[in-house]
């Protein structure tokens, strides 16, 4: 008999990481016990995508999975990332979970840093998205009744009109040649609150629209991004 492979869950607050739980859940022999969010502390919001912390606490109100908050600095660079994760996965090691699950999807380098990571703490990686059709898992988000709203967009791909909007068919539709529709090259950004992981859906109310610019990491000009403030209710 196999052993219960216990996983933690990286946890977005988005589309692939729910998608990435409801197949986890699927899986025999897969029990998800934690989940894992990175919080800027300073803002009180998720990393990346910016959802209020309070949002992300009735989001997993819904999930019933318990969270493991890492809080991140205003401004942290990779060794500062590096050490706080290793600190949360030293924690979760104690715990007894011996694999950690990410929602990625085709980027390499992105999976070889997890894998490496969790090689530090004994851990296994599981990727259930992995190598999949990005057009097929989003028609498959879409039909297990899924849904969502992208909550960050990169204005250097995206115009404003891409944020705060459900995913839905006239979504896709109207996505640019070339922009993945899973946003896996940072396109958007997204905020899953209905589907077959949730109890009931995460009550909302949408706020202000706002703009803000980070550092390219390539030293290029700053890169422009979209907000969709996301309120609870």
């Amino acid at each position: 008999m196999n052993a219960i492979k216990k996983t933690f869950l990286s946890w977005s607050s988005g589309k692939d990481a729910a998608l990435a739980l409801y197949k986890l859940q699927q899986t025999p022999g897969v029990h998800v016990q934690k989940l894992l969010t990175t919080i800027n502390s300073h803002y009180q919001r998720v990393s990346m995508h910016g959802l209020r912390e309070s949002v992300l606490d009735r989001q997993l109100m819904s999930l019933g999975i318990p969270l493991h908050k890492v809080e991140l600095p205003q401004e942290a660079g990779m060794d500062v990332y590096d050490r706080v994760m290793e600190t949360a996965l030293n924690q979760l090691a104690t715990e007894g979970i011996t694999h950690g699950a990410f929602g990625d999807i085709f980027l390499e380098d992105l999976k070889n840093y997890r894998e490496k990571q969790l090689q530090n703490n004994m851990m296994q990686t599981l990727f259930p998205l992995w190598k999949q059709d990005t057009k097929s898992l989003i028609k498959e988000f879409l039909e297990l009744g899924f849904e969502a709203i992208t909550v960050a967009v990169n204005g250097a791909i995206l115009d404003k009109s891409f944020v705060g909007k459900r995913l839905d068919k006239a979504f896709f539709e109207r996505l640019p040649d070339g922009v993945d529709p899973c946003g896996e090259n940072g396109e958007f950004h997204t905020f899953c609150y209905k589907g077959p992981v949730f109890k009931h859906p995460v009550a909302f109310t949408k706020g202000d629209i706002i703009s803000r610019s980070y550092p390219d990491p390539k030293g290029g000009a700053p890169v422009p991004y979209w907000f969709c403030d996301i309120l609870p209710t």
